[in-house]
Formats: structure tokens, sequence, C-alpha cells
């Protein structure tokens, strides 16, 4: 007894800390964790929990992948950073795996997601001005409203979320916004012939997993073939096993000119991303040019590629393809049980959303305090959305634990 009262004391503390010490850029749910392995983390407490969130689907792999973080403790232990100014023995191997994984003549290593789109969006300027011949200064790149591609300037320029945006600027020119779901207002915007790229979420994550018409992405990637305009496929939340299919671009055969991943490149091990295309644009950028210090490390080069060799060996894109049916298909039973409370249910793979209603002033927040009393942890995405993103590893008996614990929780509101 005496050693719990301790660890809830600690579990207390560590909420205090941050709130005295930290910025205030996070509202997380009042958990506080210590461990993780597989689909669970625990608190501090002890207590177990499902992980719906996967870290914002960075954790694909589960947390802890035994794979994942040999490699990482073995490069670890050899060699860590040499940084770019000379030659490492793992870059060039890992530069071989992602490209022939993928279907690219060229890989540029970065270490952030955010990184990663800043990189995309300089090649397609660069491009833009050395093969397509538009005017210096003049480059334009088209976002979807609605968008999620990170924090930086540049990218909250290219946002329409007051939150992401408001009290940031002055703001980067040459970003047009244009709706998701939408090739009619995509094709008027390409007839701007400054515009170079178009940069687009195949399923927008942060917006509430919205998922556009069946072949939507196709129809966009034709139009932008059609319009000399690089196609640029932000996968870092949606890629890699999450939606049902090894990217989302895949499940309409779509081969992005520029291929953006993150997140579970590394399975929540270590911070890796990576910018994918061919010689045509990535020899645009000469020495120089651009860069990063820790990006090709030796360790998120291990990392990435134990990484994404999990993804395949343990058929993770086939198992979120299964079991996303199946969730689909019980969350819209719950929804049919409670239509004055649950306004939406949608998904693809296992990358499912909820929209809540709200009865007796009750929020998707408060919905999910209760999940995470009952052991299952997720998170409200603006305001009234929950996100069902669990590790792609789960079992189907799991799955339908927690299904039954979703079950549980509406029936209390």
């Amino acid at each position: 007894m005496e050693t719990l009262m301790i660890n809830k004391i600690k579990s207390q503390q560590a909420i205090e800390l941050e709130k005295k010490y930290g910025a205030h850029n996070y509202s997380p749910l009042p958990v506080v964790l210590e461990r993780g392995e597989g689909i669970f983390v625990w608190d501090v407490e002890g207590k177990q929990y499902f992980d719906f969130l996967a870290s914002y689907s960075a954790v694909n792999q589960g947390h802890c992948h035994p794979k994942i973080v040999s490699a990482l403790v073995q490069q670890a232990q050899k060699l860590t950073l040499t940084s770019r100014a000379f030659y490492n023995d793992c870059l060039g191997e890992y530069e071989k795996f992602i490209t022939s994984y993928f279907g690219y003549d060229k890989v540029l290593p970065m270490n952030t997601g955010a990184e990663a789109v800043e990189t995309a969006l300089k090649l397609a300027r660069k491009w833009g001005y050395e093969k397509k011949g538009v005017p210096e200064n003049q480059a334009k790149i088209i976002v979807c409203e609605g968008n999620f591609h990170g924090r930086t300037i540049t990218i909250v320029s290219a946002s329409t979320d007051p939150d992401a945006k408001n009290n940031f600027g002055p703001y980067t020119p040459g970003i047009i916004a244009i709706p998701y779901n939408d090739t009619k207002a995509l094709a008027e915007a390409l007839k701007d012939k400054t515009v170079v790229g178009f940069l687009l979420e195949p399923v927008q994550g942060e917006a509430g997993v919205i998922i556009p018409d069946d072949g939507y992405l196709k129809k966009c990637f034709d139009l932008c073939q059609q319009n000399n305009v690089l196609f640029m496929a932000d996968e870092i939340q949606s890629g890699l096993g999450r939606t049902g299919a090894r990217l989302a671009c895949d499940h309409e055969k779509v081969h992005a000119d520029i291929l953006i991943l993150g997140k579970a490149l590394s399975g929540g091990t270590y911070p890796v991303s990576a910018v994918l295309t061919n010689d045509e644009i990535m020899l645009c950028v000469k020495p120089g040019q651009h860069g990063s210090t820790y990006g090709g490390n030796p360790i998120a080069c291990k990392v990435a590629v134990a990484g994404l060799t999990v993804l395949k060996d343990e058929q993770l894109s086939e198992n979120s393809d299964r079991l996303g049916k199946i969730f689909l298909r019980e969350l819209k039973a719950i929804q049919a049980q409670y239509p004055q409370l649950i306004k939406a249910v949608r998904g693809k793979g296992l990358f499912c959303a909820m929209v809540i209603a709200g009865r007796n002033g009750r929020s998707a927040w408060e919905v999910c305090i209760e999940l995470m009393k009952n052991g299952l942890l997720a998170k409200p995405t603006h305001g009234d959305i929950i996100r069902f993103a669990p590790p792609l590893i789960i079992t189907e008996e799991q799955l339908m634990d927690c299904i039954a614990i979703i079950r549980k929780v509406l029936k209390t509101f």
C-alpha cells in the first residue's frame, strides 16, 4: 500500500513538473506512462492500457519491438554520429534498401516529419526553377484545406487551422489552398503555370481521418502529370501499413513524384524521416544547398532498415487491412446503437475515427477520459473527433477486447 501511494505521488509530480517547467503547447490526457511493449503501455502505478494512438502512428510495429531496439542498441554501441562531412558504413546500405523498397532513384534522409516536408517543398521549388523553367521567386505549391504537415513557419503558412496558424505570421508566400477531395478545384488551380507541386495527405490524419473518394488520388496524380506539376504525397501518418496497404497511395496504384515518410519509419524508437524521388528532381540539389547534421546518421539508418523489415516480414499492412474491416464494421454497429451520440464513423485499415455529437454537455475529451479509466488510450482531435490507431501488430482477439471497452464506455454516455 505504501509503495502504491509513493507511485501515485510520483505520477502527479510528473504532471506538475511538466506544467511548471515545460512549454504549454500540448494538452495530454492525465496519464503518466513509464513502459511500453507491443500494443500495451503501463503507467507509473503499474496499470496496463491498450494504446490506440500508437504515438500518432509512429509505433505501427508496436512499442519497443525487439528487432528494432536491437538494431538501435547495437549501432549505438559502435558509432552514433559522423555528420555528413564524412561517409559512414551504414548510410549507403540504407539508401539502397529504402529506394528499392519503394521504387525510387534517390532518398534524402532527415529526422522529423516536418523536416521531410520542408525538404520536399524545397525540392519542388528547385526543380520548378531549374527544370520546369518557372521565373525566379514565382514558384507556387498547392495544398489542401484541413491539412497537417507539421509546425514550421512555412508549413503553418499552408495550414487552415487557426490554432496552428494564428499569430505566427508573416507567412511564407507561394502557397495556394484548395478544398480536399475536390479534383475540379485542383484542375482550376493547375491553370497557373507557376505551380510546381501539389502536396497532400492521401488520408488526412490530424483533421480526423478524412478519407477521400475512391479515385481521387489517381485523378489528382493524372492532373499533375498533364500539367507538369509534382505530385507530393505526405505519407508520414497514412503510410507504412496504417491504412491497410504499404502506402495509402498504393490503394490506387499511384507512385508519387515525391514521397514523404517519417513516424513509423523507425517504429517509434528514434527520429527518422525520408524524402524519396527520382534523379531528375533530387539531383537539382547540389552540395551545400540542403542538409542536416543528424540526417542519415548510423543509428537512424540501422533503425529504419529494421523498421521497414518488420513491417514487411510480419505482414503488418495485411493485418491492418483485415482487422481494419472488422474494426470499422464494429464501430458502425456501435454507432447504430447510439445514433444520437455518434455522428459518424470512418476508417481505412487500422486508421479509424468516431465523431461524437455530445449529449448532456459531454465531449469527445470526456469519452477519452472514460476510455482511459477502462484501460484504453485514445485522444480527441479537432474537439469532437476521436482517432483510433492501434499498433498494427494487434490481434483479432485483442481488437475485440478493445471494441468491448469502447462499447461499454459509450453505453455509459
